[in-house]
């Protein structure tokens, strides 16, 4: 007896084609089964960074014109150097953020924990100690970026080539050892300020607090320069962090070469960072904040996707928070400070939640 499946009517039903089996011979069905379940978070995708490009563009649009009343000749200029330092530091620390959590396998990180930030600030104290005056003023502002960006970037490929070995225990080591050197650094701080006149201390604090208001044309070209160079090569880089996120053990075994993807990936996170707290100083847990609102919103494990989406989570919020600082309330406060409590606030709140879960 036929054991084709019967219709109502009693004749038999038409058999339904096998993915890429004789009834399908193009693949069709096989190329539809495989999509179909892609299309919600493809298309949810697309919604998320769409309305996070919306946010942005509107928190720009209103940094730009809000209170202007008339004198756009003065005023463009300079809130159109703002503006471009604002997005250029946002998406450096958020690429940065992501694709070291990647590497590091923790996603309540920041590479601050490298210790740049304080090698930042104790490079500046030293100056400052030396000369009586800030590095800017001793070296002019091109040299000054020039030096931090060299000397954080070679702080952190320094460590990464001596500690990190072939096993992912050197990635804990590096991180501890940064952990260590930035209790180092900021004790060799503290004590540097002690030994400084007022004029000294005030020539420092200059440099140390992140502003976006009395930002280098040169510089901002610069580290934009430098945020297209890393972007790009963290983009094309992005498949195999893809891989990365299974673990190392699996992503060697499916051919990804473990060793030079990850120095690849430092490299770019250490470029990004070291330009950005050259360009307006330290901003202190922003990457963790922007990083995991964007995984939240996304939803995926794809970095290209969620570096598009932390980078405009980072340029509108900063853009908002300068924004209401300097236009809405006049407050001579700087972003990094709020910035500082916010994502403070952030960092406990998910170090409470990991000990929960």
């Amino acid at each position: 007896m036929d054991d084709a499946p019967v219709t109502p009517a009693g004749s038999p039903a038409p058999a339904s084609p096998r993915p890429g089996g004789p009834a399908d011979p193009t693949g069709q069905v096989a190329a539809a089964t495989a999509q179909a379940p892609h299309r919600p978070r493809a298309g949810r995708t697309r919604l998320v960074l769409g309305i996070l490009t919306l946010i942005a563009l509107a928190a720009s649009a209103a940094f730009l014109t809000y209170g202007v009343d008339g004198h756009w000749d003065f005023a463009l200029p300079r809130r159109a150097a703002t503006l471009g330092a604002l997005a250029v530091v946002g998406a450096a620390i958020a690429v940065s953020t992501v694709v070291f959590h990647t590497i590091t396998h923790n996603r309540i990180l920041t590479p601050g924990i490298m210790g740049m930030d304080s090698l930042y600030v104790l490079a500046a104290a030293s100056v400052v100690t030396a000369t009586g005056n800030s590095a800017s003023a001793v070296l002019g502002p091109v040299g000054a970026f020039a030096a931090n960006t060299l000397l954080m970037t070679g702080l952190a490929l320094v460590l990464y080539r001596w500690l990190i070995g072939d096993g992912s225990r050197g990635l804990y080591t590096l991180l501890l050892v940064g952990v260590i050197g930035g209790t180092l650094f900021g004790s060799l701080t503290s004590f540097l300020l002690r030994t400084m006149d007022p004029n000294q201390y005030d020539a420092l604090m200059s440099d140390l607090f992140a502003s976006f208001t009395a930002v280098d044309l040169r510089l901002l070209a610069t580290a934009a320069a430098l945020l297209a160079l890393c972007g790009g090569a963290a983009w094309w880089l992005a498949p195999r962090l893809d891989v990365l996120t299974l673990g190392r053990e699996r992503a060697i075994g499916l051919g990804v070469d473990y060793r030079r993807t990850v120095t690849l990936a430092m490299g770019i996170v250490a470029l990004l960072v070291a330009a950005s707290t050259a360009l307006v100083g330290p901003l202190t847990f922003l990457g963790v904040v922007v990083a995991n609102l964007a995984y939240r919103l996304t939803r995926t494990y794809r970095h290209r996707v969620n570096m598009v989406a932390a980078a405009l989570v980072a340029v509108a919020a900063l853009v908002t928070a300068q924004t209401v600082l300097q236009h809405v309330l006049r407050f001579n406060g700087t972003v990094g400070s709020l910035v500082a409590l916010v994502g403070g606030t952030w960092f406990l709140w998910l170090l409470v939640k990991e000990a929960r879960s």
